[in-house]
């Protein structure tokens, strides 16, 4: 079966860290694009960040720009989303997404909650 699994979210307190994992079964990452997208309650899915299949270009979205940080490590097929600094607007459900010119997957996400 050909999926994408997200791991590592969770409750942390405003300032702490995350560190979110996409992980592919059934078909390799490395020529794929990937990107991370979050949605909040009564918001619209917007992108996060995302990073090409070397993983020589990445980007991020404004309000995460210089406290998250996405990498790939194709040997272990997976895809990795480190949150930093985190404030109670990230709070959302994070997916992630991979794009190959006609093949695009999608995780069934992860929700992330920060909260004091």
């Amino acid at each position: 079966q050909l999926q994408l699994v997200e791991s590592g979210g969770g409750l942390v307190q405003p300032g702490g860290s995350l560190r979110l994992s996409c992980e592919a079964s059934g078909f390799t990452l490395d020529s794929y694009g990937i990107g991370w997208f979050r949605q909040a309650p009564g918001k619209e899915r917007e992108g996060v960040s995302c990073i090409s299949s070397s993983g020589a270009s990445t980007f991020y979205a404004d309000s995460v720009k210089g406290r998250f940080t996405i990498f790939r490590d194709n040997a272990k097929n997976t895809v990795y989303l480190q949150m930093n600094s985190l404030k109670p607007e990230d709070t959302a459900v994070y997916y992630c997404n991979a794009v190959y010119q006609s093949y695009n997957y999608w995780g069934q996400g992860t929700q992330v909650t920060v909260s004091s």
